[in-house]
């Protein structure tokens, strides 16, 4: 897969995940550093524009990338603080944005969220919720 990583602030967490993303087999590329709603929407309108197959953004709490990804019509971006929450995101959601928080991610955690997120496919269930989102972004 296709991988873009961006952060509002150059940190060695942030590379730390791009790592493990090649790591485990991915393409990935690293965005340069930018406030967090620019960046955040580029790497989501990648997404979406099928440049990428899902993207990874950071900021201090996560929450602001995780709005402004959200503002792109086709991404389901989901903040994530632990590996059952991105598992979560991923299982039900079928989440193409991972939202991490700069402040409280240690780099054992974001392996264990980004292995989370690798490993746990969409399990089918939602599509009638899935449906309704995109409905709505129609009627936006």
């Amino acid at each position: 897969m296709k991988f873009v990583v961006a952060a509002d602030e150059e940190r060695a967490v942030v590379e730390h995940v791009a790592a493990r993303l090649r790591e485990r087999g991915h393409d990935v590329t690293v965005m340069p550093k930018a406030a967090w709603a620019a960046m955040a929407t580029e790497a989501a309108g990648r997404v979406a524009r099928g440049e990428v197959d899902q993207a990874v953004v950071c900021c201090w709490t996560g929450t602001g990338a995780s709005i402004a990804a959200n503002k792109v019509r086709g991404v389901r971006a989901a903040l994530c603080t632990d590996a059952a929450t991105a598992a979560g995101a991923r299982r039900w959601n079928d989440a193409n944005v991972l939202a991490l928080s700069l402040r409280s991610l240690s780099e054992p955690v974001a392996t264990e969220i980004i292995d989370a997120w690798l490993d746990t496919p969409y399990e089918g269930t939602e599509d009638e919720s899935l449906a309704r989102l995109k409905e709505e972004e129609l009627n936006a």
